[in-house]
């Protein structure tokens, strides 16, 4: 993934973010809550357009954010049909906001696959989950690659927006 460049977002006047680029976040402060984060939503479009969002478990890997899910689960179908997500961290103050497509993906190398299995390992403890590669060959594993994320702590004045090319 090619990071083009960090700007601030574009929002309405009277929300006061600062025009220039001074206190932009760093993109691995973004990172770092998107591979920490126990909970991220997944917002998708219904077949009749309607929004549908949805809290799932994940991990941030390579620059994308993976999650499992039944093919049968309305998230998933929704997906197969338009692709196009949004996927925040619920981190209270911490934003984060990745705009993407999400793919399912069936073939894992064997490396990225146990790399993968690794991301998910903070719900062993938690809540006694360990992921199962076997099931990623049969169900696929969904993949967001992000265009474009916002974040922001202190908002206005650290609001960041990344644009990323593919």
């Amino acid at each position: 993934m090619t990071q083009s460049r960090a700007d601030r977002p574009v929002m309405m006047d009277g929300y006061g973010i600062p025009e220039s680029t001074e206190g932009l976040l760093p993109w691995s402060w973004a990172e770092e809550r998107l591979v920490e984060a126990p909970v991220y939503w997944v917002s998708s479009t219904r077949s009749d357009g309607r929004p549908h969002a949805m809290p799932t478990w994940g991990t941030w890997l390579d620059d994308s954010f993976w999650f499992e899910g039944g093919a049968e689960t309305q998230r998933m179908k929704n997906l197969a049909r338009n692709p196009a997500a949004v996927v925040h961290v619920e981190r209270g103050d911490d934003v984060v906001i990745v705009e993407g497509e999400a793919e399912r993906v069936f073939e894992l190398a064997p490396e990225l696959a146990a790399r993968l299995k690794d991301g998910f390992a903070k719900y062993i403890e938690t809540h006694g989950y360990e992921a199962d590669p076997k099931i990623w060959e049969n169900g696929g594993i969904w993949r967001v690659r992000p265009r474009k994320v916002l974040a922001w702590s202190a908002f206005p004045t650290d609001a960041t927006r990344w644009w990323f090319d593919r």
